[in-house]
């Protein structure tokens, strides 16, 4: 019985959003608490969900064809000729 990783990442990511609304409806009476809250749910969509969604998303990817390298750069600038020759 494995979870998926999408069902772990919703839900990090609703639990979050979840204690930063509390901590802002709790601001006025607690604000130390109030104040936990709504950095706990920044660090956990920030430094929980945001790297599990890239690591996921990522999976099988070349990191070369999102790197601006002479090489991508001669590709683009072709691709601009061509369209501009067809114009």
């Amino acid at each position: 019985m494995r979870i998926k990783v999408k069902y772990i990442i919703v839900t990090i990511v609703l639990l979050s959003f979840g204690a930063i609304i509390y901590g802002f409806t709790l601001k006025e009476e607690k604000p130390q608490l109030a104040n936990k809250f709504i950095g706990f749910g920044t660090v956990g969509l920030f430094l929980i969900a945001m790297p599990m969604f890239l690591i996921k998303e990522s999976k099988g990817k070349k990191m070369k064809d999102y790197m601006l390298t002479d090489e991508n750069i001669k590709k683009m600038r072709g691709q601009d000729k061509k369209k501009s020759e067809n114009q």
